[in-house]
Order: structure tokens, then sequence, then C-alpha cells
């Protein structure tokens, strides 16, 4: 998401050996990715920690979602020599973007739980195979889609605006879900190889990078999320008037 603001010759041959190969990526990006997945991962519990928050005490709505911006802004605007404050910064970015989200994790639990559980394994699987396949693959070999990513997001942005003018429809509105997945699928993948490059040239700002990848995983589970529980929903109603039938 960061670019928004601001098959190769080799890839026939996919395998474990591939899985080994990061001879393209020096010790200090390989040590500066490590450092990364683990912030993210320190990010991620800090946000299931707001999901709880919300659960706990309703929380989450419009104020944690202004304080979760604020944080951001506070953070990119920190020099990357004050670790600690931007790791706090990060931090709190995570809780209050769970709380932000915590209504919607707090009607699957109510409707059902195993969603939570089936949604989040399935976005950490997609999220770990599309970073992977960023890291394996020939350095600058995915940055092209930078632009079909943006583009994307320009599409989503005037579809949300025509459904405020003319109305929600339920055929827009799926569209919608599912190209928004799409696109921070492909973010996860830009993204990776945007830090890799980044941590290349000098830029071993981890915490930034985190911050990244983090929002690109938010992005894709909710929308799992909603997708699964959408599904359910028509399936159970399905059930039910079957039953009624018979």
């Amino acid at each position: 998401m960061e670019a928004f603001f601001e098959r190769s010759a080799g890839a026939g041959s996919w395998g474990y050996d591939s899985l080994k190969n990061f001879r393209r990526i020096s010790p200090s990006v390989q040590h500066h990715l490590r450092l990364v997945y683990l912030t993210l991962c320190s990010a991620l519990v800090a946000s299931a920690a707001g999901v709880y928050l919300h659960i706990l005490f309703n929380v989450g709505g419009i104020i944690t979602m202004l304080g979760c911006f604020i944080s951001i802004a506070i953070l990119l605007n920190t020099s990357p020599s004050e670790k600690k404050k931007r790791l706090g910064c990060l931090m709190a970015t995570a809780v209050l973007q769970g709380a932000t989200i915590g209504p919607l994790f707090e009607f699957i639990l109510e409707f059902d739980p195993r969603i939570l559980v089936t949604g989040f394994v399935g976005t950490s699987l997609a999220f770990a195979c599309f970073s992977g396949a960023a890291v394996v693959a020939k350095r600058r070999e995915f940055l092209y889609l930078g632009g079909f990513l943006s583009a994307g997001i320009s599409l989503l942005f005037w579809l949300r605006f025509a459904s405020y003018i003319f109305g929600p429809s339920a055929g827009v509105f799926n569209f919608e879900l599912y190209l928004g997945l799409l696109i921070f699928l492909g973010y996860i993948v830009f993204d990776t190889q945007e830090i890799i490059e980044r941590a290349h040239r000098g830029d071993l700002d981890y915490v930034k990078h985190a911050l990244t990848l983090f929002t690109d995983f938010v992005a894709v589970l909710v929308r799992i999320l909603i997708i699964m529980t959408k599904n359910s929903g028509e399936k159970k109603r399905e059930e039910s008037k079957r039953k009624k039938r018979s």
C-alpha cells in the first residue's frame, strides 16, 4: 500500500531448492526481513488485543479509526533513529486497528466462531505464499504490479463513491469485495519486493515496512472474513428454506 501513497527465466524450477535460494538477497537484507516479519507478528498480536478490548468494553468505532490514522501519521513523521517511539506507535496503530475491526469479529463470534479460525489460517497461508513468492523471485520482477494495483484502488474508490450517490447494490458490493481481495493479495507481493529493493538500497526501516505488510494482512483478512460470513449465511438460508419445504 505504501506505493499508492508516495515469471522469469529461472522461475520454472520451483521446489524446495528454490525456497532455500536466497543468494540474490544479501545477509543484511535477510536480517532486515527477519526483523520485519518479527515486528509484523508482534503487531498482529497487538491487533488481536485490540479486538479483545472492543469485545470487553465496546470501544471500536470512529474514534479508534481516527486514532489509528493519527498513530500512523506520527510514526511516519518520526525519525528512524527513535526506534522505541516508532515501535510504540506501530503497536498503538495495531491495537486501534484491532478495536476498529472489532465489531466485525464480535458479529462473527456470535454467528459462527469457526469462521474466525478458518479465515485467519487462510489469510496467514495466503500471506506466507504470496510474500514467499516475492522473496524467492528475481529482484524487481513484480514491481510492475504497482501501476495496476494503484489503478485498482482508484476503481474501488470510484465504485464506493458511486454507491453513495446512486445507492448500494448487491452486485457492486460483491464485485468490490472480490476485487479488493485480489488487489490486496497483489499488494502483498508488490510490497514485499519493494521492501527488499528498498533494503538493498539502504532503507532498513523495519518498523515502517512492517506497517506496510500489516496493512495488507488486515485488508485481506477482513475481506476473507466477510466473504466467508456472507457465504455461510446464504447456505444457512438455503438450508432453512429446504427444511420449510420438506
